[in-house]
This record gives C-alpha cells, structure tokens and sequence, in this order.
C-alpha cells in the first residue's frame, strides 16, 4: 500500500497549531514538502520546526490572514507560480459559539467568506498546478455538524454544510483528473476551540467545566475526546496515493458520536 509523499508540496491552512499542525506533521512524516499558512509568525516558526526532514524535505511558511481574501490569494498565486501545490488541507478556525438566532448576518457573511470563499479562492489557484503534473488531493477540515448540527454552534452548523455541499459539487468536477476532494468531519477533539466552547457552555448553563466535558464525553461512544493526531492520520490517508479512489466523501473521525452514517 502506497502512502508516500516523497516530492509531493502541501499547503495547511491554519498550520500554525490545533489540527492544522498535527496534520502538516503526519505529511510531513509521509515524506511531503510542507507549507504552513497562518497569521501568526511566531507560531508558524515554532511549527515548522517540529516538522519531520528526511531525504531533503524543504519546509516553509507564509505569514497570511484568511480574513484578508484578497491578500490572501496574492501570497497563494505567488507561492503556485514557484511551485506545484500537490495537497490541500483547507483549515480555518470556526465561527465563535453561540445561538442561531443570536447571530446577526455579519456574523454569517464572515463566517462564509473565511471558509467557503477562502477555500474556494484557494482551490482555483492551485487545481491547474495539479491537473499539470497529475496529483491533487483537496482535504477541508469541516466538523460533524455538517451532518448532525451541534447545540450552540448556529453559525457554524450554517457554513460548515455548505462548506460539505461546495466540497460535493467540486469532487465531481475534478474526478475525471484524477484529482480528489474530501472532507474530515472532526468530532470534539482536544484543541483550543474545544476549550473555548466548553467554556461557553459552562457561562451559560452555571455549570462547572468538568460537567460539560463529561456530558459531552458521554455522548461519545468512545467516552473520549480525541486527538489532533488521530484526525491527522485520516488526513495523511486521505492525501497519500493509496486514497485515489476515494473522492466526495465526508470522512467522521468522532468516536462514533454522530448519530447518522
């Protein structure tokens, strides 16, 4: 079986920490020259240097806001004209907490452009680098509210089905190329986000953090929250040759918590 990336140039949206991180890092592993984007330089430096080097591997990073669409897209356009991008984990922070009816509709139209605008921007500039050389894996870190939404998340319930819905209609498009699109469907996993949400909830409801963890522990099969490497190691699969079959799916990697298949 085939999961070497050896040669291979991936971009990770969102690279500098969380999941993000853990998933550069398993390509990484895999042999891929990985670059990082985010917004924060001192945390990227700090990633990419936990990075894997073998057989001259060359890693780097590009200082970028995803909330600047069109700075954004100039810093991608410049880094495809040097280099094929091969793999793409798109991976923006979600929606801050809260009530759908709570939200007003700045809160959607920001929600929307980070992540479907972003990913979409960024998918058009690097699919003619993929159809030219005959590799391309898009990956879109979504959430498994895309398929069951999440009490408290009304904003990113919203976006994250339709970031699924874009994912869908570009798989198809993109499969007589040979080239993939997929979507990971994290459940609670051990990230920043996690905290600030439990957080949230604990404010609102007057009960300690220690209470919403178990409730929500408890509706998770596994009785656990998981780690940012074990939604990682579905990434790196998905990007390796071995998943070139494999293309419009929503992958759940939630310890059997979400209620549908």
């Amino acid at each position: 079986m085939n999961f070497d990336l050896k040669g291979k140039n991936a971009l990770v949206i969102g690279g500098s920490k969380g999941l993000g991180k853990a998933s550069a890092v398993a390509l990484s592993q895999l042999g891929a020259n990985v670059i990082l984007l985010s917004r924060n330089s001192d945390l990227l430096l700090d990633a990419v240097n936990d990075l894997t080097i073998n057989d001259g591997q060359h890693h780097s990073f590009i200082v970028a806001d995803v909330t600047d669409v069109n700075g954004l897209q100039r810093k991608v356009k410049s880094l495809v004209q040097n280099r094929p991008i091969h793999i793409l984990i798109n991976n923006t922070g979600g929606p801050a907490p809260g009530a759908i009816l709570s939200a007003d509709g700045d809160e959607f139209k920001q929600a929307f452009n980070q992540h479907l605008i972003v990913n979409h921007t960024i998918a058009g500039l690097v699919v003619p680098g993929m159809k030219k050389y005959g590799y391309g894996r898009i990956i879109n870190m979504i959430s498994v509210s895309a398929k069951t939404p999440i009490t408290g998340l009304g904003v990113s319930n919203t976006v994250r089905a339709a970031v699924a819905a874009w994912s869908k209609t570009l798989s198809n498009e993109l499969a007589p190329f040979g080239i993939t699109v997929n979507n990971i469907l994290p459940g609670f996993t051990h990230t920043d986000s996690l905290k600030e949400f439990i957080s949230n909830r604990a404010s609102k409801t007057a009960k300690s953090i220690e209470e919403i963890e178990n409730e929500l522990k408890s509706n998770i099969p596994m009785a656990r929250f998981g780690k940012t490497e074990e939604i990682a190691a579905a990434v790196a699969f998905l990007a390796s040759p071995a998943a070139s079959y494999i293309t419009g799916v929503n992958l759940q990697v939630d310890g059997g918590s979400t209620a549908c298949l």
